[in-house]
């Protein structure tokens, strides 16, 4: 089991799908987890599940909009021990550059991106004045990393976390924070499941879903958790500006 004692982590989007993963196993690994999302209804559901897992002695959670800049600095005056940050904002847009509207085009930017820099700028200058702290944005393998039909902006957006994660990493490298992308690949999640059941044929796309892993299936949440739960602890201190792929062989 990973260590985490002693870790104080700010989670976004941490109601359901690998958000929800990532708080649970930090709490297993001790850690203390302050988890926001738009939906108080999920995170109170995450509250009941980790005290009936006896879990949830660490973890508080707040119904709060992770695009507020506003909000993100309240959140990180208030948690001034805070040496982790897991970034899980994010929408996916289906559509290519002719069928993308200039209006979706901005909102992806404005869910994929900004949130993830406007965090780091909220808790950042916290970590360096500890002397140190972790960070992971979630970017995925539809980015810079794999051409993904029908995913322009999305893939867009998602590159451009890479290229946050990376610049971040090297400004900071010598004032002991690390930072780090986790890459998804096809994970079951809530979000996957609602596209699924919105589809025409929500059969034939959940078997097209399944079909762009080789290993057959789709990841799983708990899966993503566990290496974010590695990158937030000590045991990856020497991992820094670097992505992580879990995409069941789509970029091999």
């Amino acid at each position: 089991m990973i260590d985490l004692t002693g870790k104080s982590i700010f989670a976004s989007a941490a109601g359901a799908g690998i958000g929800r993963a990532v708080a649970k196993r930090l709490l297993q690994g001790g850690a203390r987890v302050h988890a926001v999302d738009l939906d108080g209804g999920a995170l109170q559901s995450l509250q009941a599940e980790a005290t009936a897992e006896g879990i949830a002695d660490k973890l508080t959670i707040e119904a709060l909009d992770a695009t507020d800049p506003d909000k993100l600095a309240a959140c990180a005056e208030a948690l001034p021990d805070c040496n982790g940050l897991y970034n899980g904002v994010g929408w996916v847009h289906e559509g290519t550059l002719e069928t993308t509207s200039r209006a979706d085009w901005d909102r992806s930017w404005a869910l994929n991106v900004t949130p993830m820099m406007e965090a780091c700028r909220a808790f950042l200058p916290g970590m360096v004045a500890r002397g140190g702290g972790s960070i992971v944005n979630v970017s995925s393998v539809a980015s810079s990393l794999k051409a993904v039909p029908n995913r322009m902006a999305y893939s867009a957006t998602k590159a451009a976390v890479l290229g946050l994660t990376k610049s971040i990493a090297a400004d900071y490298v010598g004032q002991g924070i690390r930072v780090n992308a986790l890459c998804p690949g096809t994970v079951d999640s809530p979000s996957l499941r609602s596209r699924i059941d919105s589809a025409p044929d929500p059969d034939a796309a959940l078997a097209a879903f399944i079909a762009r892993q080789p290993v057959g299936r789709l990841g799983t949440p708990e899966e993503m958790a566990e290496i974010v739960a590695f990158l937030l602890s000590d045991s990856a201190a020497y991992v820094t500006g670097t992505h992580f792929v879990l995409d069941g062989g789509i970029t091999m």
